[in-house]
């Protein structure tokens, strides 16, 4: 990326202070609403826990020994990724045998998933 001149920089903010007041303080009784949501956008910033959210977008539900061959890593590494995922409520977790599986939580996050997913094969747009 090349650097931005000052008249590139100018382009992108306001020449003068002015703004809606109505507008800013409607919107700011509400912003407080999302408090918490930074922890989701977190756990999903993490390259290891997209692909394994997004492997569970694919396949309904994944064993943690699916869910290790699948990212190349050790079983006890997917399993603290997956535990992550599921303490913040993204995915949800089950016992059969000696097995441990998981899935997402619900068809949000599912669609969370894919919108991100479909937003960035669109390309990045500056």
């Amino acid at each position: 990326m090349g650097q931005k001149t000052e008249k590139d920089r100018m382009h992108d903010v306001c020449e003068t202070f002015s703004y809606d007041e109505e507008k800013v303080n409607r919107v700011q009784l509400r912003v407080g609403e999302v408090s918490g949501l930074e922890q989701l956008f977190k756990a999903l910033s993490d390259a290891t826990r997209i692909k394994i959210a997004y492997a569970l977008t694919i396949e309904d539900e994944l064993c943690v020994c699916d869910v290790a061959n699948i990212i190349g890593s050790s079983t006890a590494t997917a399993s603290h990724h997956l535990r992550l995922l599921r303490s913040i409520g993204l995915a949800k977790f089950r016992k059969e045998g000696k097995l441990a599986f998981y899935s997402l939580d619900d068809d949000h996050v599912k669609q969370l998933i894919q919108v991100a997913y479909a937003h960035h094969k669109e390309g990045v747009r500056t």
